[in-house]
């Protein structure tokens, strides 16, 4: 068994953003992926983006970062 965290927010203010990112990294440590390296794997990941969907366009993604131990 695990405990997951699914966490989508959008900040009017990068630094917050940036802040919540950083901490997620800074936890990921203790995090583990489900099935890592099997046909059903799935890897925990944390992702900043730009989202201007508010604007009519695509997220920019600006940084992604996994969880793999293997």
């Amino acid at each position: 068994m695990k405990y997951r965290v699914r966490i989508d927010l959008s900040f009017e203010n990068q630094v917050d953003a940036q802040a919540l990112m950083e901490y997620a990294k800074s936890v990921s440590a203790n995090a583990t992926s489900i099935n890592e390296g099997a046909a059903n794997e799935e890897i925990a990941f944390t992702d900043l983006e730009i989202c201007r969907h508010d604007e009519g366009l695509p997220c920019e993604k600006v940084e992604r970062v996994e969880v793999r131990k293997v």
